[in-house]
């Protein structure tokens, strides 16, 4: 059977690394390994398109450095797709609607961030924080209802998308699941960023406010063992962490955006993945880190209430609870070991392969529906 021909639509794109992107260029890449063909439509920015990449005109976002806002434009190319997917709901995301609205198009819109978390950089006070939350759930419920199926990366998100954004669109998991071919064990990874011998917790990601990564800080200054905190990414609140660790003392190393290529070995190289994030979806890069062989210390928030399996991939301790979260890594760090053995143990049910599977599904049922229509 053919697959169908689908326009992805998103607000971030390369050469931003983030979950977004990473999901929606392995998606992508797996699509085309099946023969089918899935464009990307996405803000131009300094990355040289390929091959059924579509930039569009864009603007930057004043409250948050290197983000662009995409126009809601259409591309000739992408008319003739048969299935049109949102990942954003925003400016790019806009265009999707669009697109499928005036084909009479199937739309599908992935749930990947919930929009009230950008609140933090918006909001100058609690009352216009709240405000700015209730809009952006608001504004979620009107563009998610216009969606024929909406896609969650976990069980956690499909309940906030049915039970808090309330909305009457269906809801169908599917995980963005991991590429187990790159995401694997590495030999001797500390010598690729020159790392100490000792103790290593570490993060890689955006450095967002909403992400919390001062409490893992405050969470390592109150180990009971000398440790070195390794961060990779960047982000806003990068300048804020790097004062804190100073105030607290901590050896610490910023090692900025990290090249794909190099995500298993920075994984591979740590202790502990430290995940103090109360918003994520779905927390791909705990799955990654548990793909290469490293537990996760995370909180029991969000997706992350899922992703971890305690006991079994990790631990989790309660959000914004600095003392919880040290209580965590130190019962991570003792039983290391054991759970880096139980992490390997389960890579392939985290393959990005049975994801493209289920999405493959979701698309074919729309489709079948459209030509019925």
């Amino acid at each position: 059977m053919t697959l169908p021909r689908v326009a992805a639509f998103t607000d971030t794109y390369l050469p931003t690394v983030n979950g977004v992107t990473y999901t929606v260029r392995t998606w992508r890449d797996r699509w085309e390994q099946r023969g089918g063909r899935m464009d990307v439509v996405f803000p131009e920015s300094d990355h040289d398109p390929a091959a059924a990449e579509h930039p569009v005109g864009s603007i930057p976002f004043p409250f948050y450095d290197g983000f662009r806002v995409g126009l809601p434009s259409v591309p000739d190319a992408v008319e003739s797709a048969d299935v049109v997917h949102a990942h954003t709901p925003f400016g790019v995301g806009l265009g999707a609607l669009r697109a499928a609205r005036a084909g009479d198009r199937p739309l599908v819109a992935s749930y990947h961030t919930p929009c009230a978390e950008y609140a933090e950089y918006l909001s100058v006070n609690g009352r216009v924080k709240r405000t700015v939350r209730r809009a952006a759930t608001g504004y979620e419920r009107w563009f998610l209802g216009h969606a024929d199926v909406v896609v969650a990366p976990s069980e956690r998100t499909a309940a906030h998308v049915e039970d808090v954004v309330a909305v009457d669109t269906e809801v169908t998991v599917v995980p963005n699941g991991v590429d187990t071919d790159v995401f694997a064990p590495v030999e001797n990874p500390r010598e690729r960023f020159d790392l100490p011998d000792g103790p290593l917790v570490g993060y890689t990601g955006r450095h967002g406010h909403e992400k919390r990564l001062d409490v893992l800080v405050e969470a390592v200054a109150r180990l009971d063992r000398e440790v070195t905190l390794v961060f990779g990414g960047d982000g806003p609140a990068r300048g804020d962490l790097e004062r804190l660790v100073e105030k607290r003392g901590l050896d610490a190393r910023f090692l900025g955006f990290l090249d794909r290529e190099d995500l298993p070995a920075f994984y591979a190289a740590l202790d502990v993945f430290g995940f103090p994030s109360p918003v994520e979806t779905q927390g791909l890069v705990a799955l990654e880190a548990n793909a290469c062989g490293t537990p996760v210390a995370g909180v029991d928030a969000g997706a992350l209430a899922d992703t971890i399996e305690e006991g079994e991939t990790g631990y989790r301790a309660p959000a914004d609870d600095p003392e919880a979260l040290a209580a965590a890594i130190e019962r991570t760090f003792a039983e290391r070991d054991r759970l880096g053995e139980t992490c390997l143990a389960r890579r392939d049910s985290l393959s990005v392969e049975h994801a493209v599977d289920r999405l493959a599904a979701v698309y074919d049922r729309l489709r079948a529906q459209s030509v019925r229509r």
